[in-house]
């Protein structure tokens, strides 16, 4: 029986699950938002969500107790070369000095995940966006509301076509041939320009 067990294994070993979980948080601490499953996602989301509740303290020892759970790690940027200038250069630094104080004022809450459309290629695992409430999030493509709505333009817009088809061909002289009539202005212009 799974008596007093809480968490999800992740088909891993206790390691490689800590290790994951561990690499996660960091990176989502440093980019503010990661692509993973939802699985991992929600395991992710717990750990961060306690660390953010830690670090809002700001004091040596809850520095400490984030470093001793998270093993601090240095930043890179885009040519992932290590960040040299400035006052935060590890992950630790970045939690406690732009991501915390942003969240003194929430009671938990701090991350969203959102069920994204694509899936993995390999195994067609659902992808999920798991991000800080810090980052701001565009509307997101494809919802079933605006979608429907975009059918109903494009159906707006064959009928208007075909209707302006039916009138154009009611409209032409029985005689000639539907295309006779779309050239017969285009003599005129091309006189025009040869007579100058």
């Amino acid at each position: 029986m799974r008596h007093m067990i809480r968490g999800r294994q992740l088909s891993r070993d206790t390691e490689h699950r800590k290790s994951l979980r561990r690499s996660l948080v960091q990176s989502l601490f440093e980019h503010g938002k990661i692509r993973t499953t939802l699985p991992k996602a929600k395991e992710v989301r717990a750990m961060a969500e306690k660390l953010i509740t830690v670090a809002r303290t700001n004091t040596l020892n809850a520095r400490r107790h984030v470093i001793s759970i998270l093993n601090d790690r240095r930043l890179v940027d885009e040519n992932q070369d290590f960040i040299e200038d400035g006052p935060t250069r590890t992950v630790v630094q970045r939690l406690f000095n732009e991501i915390a104080p942003k969240f003194v004022g929430r009671n938990g809450g701090y991350t969203r995940i959102i069920k994204l459309s694509d899936h993995r290629i390999g195994d067609g695992g659902s992808l999920v966006l798991l991000q800080l409430l810090t980052e701001e999030s565009a509307p997101t493509k494809g919802t079933p509301r605006r979608s429907a709505g975009l059918r109903r333009k494009r159906a707006e817009r064959k009928h208007q076509f075909a209707a302006k088809a039916l009138k154009r061909k009611t409209d032409e002289p029985a005689g000639q041939p539907p295309t006779a009539a779309a050239h017969q202005t285009a003599p005129e212009d091309q006189a025009k320009p040869a007579a100058e």
